[in-house]
């Protein structure tokens, strides 16, 4: 149970907490998403040494040409002018750099040590652990004051419903029937 409430904690805390928590310093989304577009790059960097899964040269060209995929689909969202990097600090970045590296790690350590784990019982316990960090952080940082807009009701059945449980629980199956750097490189098929 304890590797599976770090999975958890890598996988939704870090990484959907990173990615929004950046976007909210100013980090415009576009520019967050290309950013952790990197993680099945690094994932497949990353499975190698710690996993022993070796790609081969075909594969490394499809992960190359999924990243410039991406950047060509993000790159026309994004003003390339002087703006681009203002607005946001070092906050935003930070934030979306320990996404990366919590997306990249939590599906590493997900392969590694929790591939028996039972897909329901095992994402209720990742959603539980990844709910203590977030609400400890809202308990510390937030007002706890929410406006009940149809927007915000809409963004968040979205977020909980298609984010944190279809998704999640495709990317845990996955990862438990493949190889960890073939999984991240699907990430490349999300529509941004």
């Amino acid at each position: 149970m304890g590797h599976i409430a770090v999975t958890g904690c890598l996988v939704h805390g870090a990484y959907l907490g990173g990615v929004f928590y950046g976007i909210y310093h100013g980090m415009p989304a576009g520019l967050a998403a290309l950013l952790v577009g990197l993680q099945p790059l690094l994932t497949a960097a990353c499975a190698g040494p710690l996993l022993g899964e070796k790609l081969n040269q075909r594969q490394w060209i499809g992960l190359v040409l999924g990243l410039v995929g991406i950047s060509l689909v993000l790159g026309s969202k994004l003003d390339i002018s002087d703006t681009l990097f203002t607005g946001f600090g070092l906050p935003a970045l930070f934030s979306v750099m320990a996404a990366l590296t919590g997306i990249s790690i939590g599906t590493l350590y997900q392969k590694r040590f929790c591939t028996s784990m039972h897909l329901i019982s095992g994402t209720a316990i990742q959603y539980l652990a990844a709910g203590t960090l977030f609400g400890g952080g809202a308990l510390l940082l937030e007002t706890r004051s929410v406006d009940w807009t149809p927007t915000f009701l809409l963004t968040l059945g979205w977020l909980v419903l298609v984010l944190s449980i279809a998704a999640i629980m495709l990317l845990m199956a996955l990862i438990k029937k493949g190889e960890a750097s073939r999984v991240a490189s699907l990430f490349y098929l999300v529509p941004r």
